[in-house]
């Protein structure tokens, strides 16, 4: 990277590297926290500035036993803790922060899907950010903190507006779903509309914390998909792959093959 000129290195600290019990009145890993020393030192000798993201989704297996890991909002306190560790340690060399990478993946593929560990969300952002800002930034003119999420592109299969409107929601069901939320401290409109009671509430002191709850946003795209309306997708089976309402595929050939009643 130093040889290619790069100016910047993102990587990521796993949680059960340097905490391996999940908690940090556990025990830290002496040997976890000084090869992250080691990563960042050399980083910065090489010319180049750390990206740190908080939170790559590995879970420590001793919050997953005892309460699910991020099934449970007891996870906030101890991802906090975990944070604050890292502010604490490393704070003084790193100035860019990442609370989660994409938490769209980690809850669709982990929890919705089951494909991603844990092969089956939370208020963690907006603490972590909240403790950075009040406990560790004060000084630091140069530290920031901030989220990376995913998404991906979508264009109305057809013209119609009922085609136009599933990209629409298409795009809130991915990304508004989470940058709603950190930007305005809500969920998008279209999810309110369509889950009701089956979208979890943000309370008002979760919503001010979660306002404005980033410096920067990091922002990865992979892919663009087609979006076609079929209201009547999820009767069968309530769930997030159908609760928008929205059949998606890549191209226009896969789309005709595809039987959307």
């Amino acid at each position: 990277m130093k040889a290619m000129n790069m100016e910047a290195y993102r990587f990521s600290i796993s949680w059960s590297r340097v905490i391996p019990h999940g908690k940090r009145r556990r025990g830290l890993s002496t040997e976890g926290l000084e090869f992250y020393d080691k990563v960042i030192d050399r980083t910065i000798a090489a010319g180049m500035k750390p990206y740190v993201t908080i939170f790559h989704w590995d879970t420590p297996q001793a919050l997953v036993d005892e309460y699910g890991g991020f099934l449970s909002r007891n996870i906030v306190d101890d991802f906090r803790d975990y944070a604050d560790l890292l502010f604490e340690r490393y704070g003084d060399k790193v100035e860019k922060w990442i609370t989660l990478n994409e938490p769209w993946t980690y809850v669709v593929k982990g929890f919705e899907e089951g494909v991603f560990a844990p092969g089956r969300c939370s208020d963690s952002h907006a603490e972590a950010v909240k403790l950075y800002r009040e406990k560790y930034k004060e000084g630091r003119k140069l530290g920031e903190i901030g989220i990376t999420l995913v998404t991906f592109w979508f264009e109305p299969y057809s013209d119609s507006q009922a085609d136009n409107d599933a990209a629409e929601r298409a795009m809130d069901f991915m990304f508004g779903w989470f940058m709603n939320p950190v930007t305005y401290g809500h969920y998008p409109r279209t999810m309110k509309d369509l889950l009701g009671q089956r979208l979890p509430e943000i309370l008002a002191h979760e919503a001010d914390m979660l306002r404005n709850s980033y410096d920067f946003l990091g922002l990865n795209y992979y892919t663009t998909y087609y979006a076609k309306d079929n209201p009547n997708l999820n009767l069968l089976k309530l769930r997030y792959a159908t609760d928008s309402r929205v059949i998606q595929t890549r191209t226009y050939r896969s789309m005709h093959a595809c039987n959307f009643d």
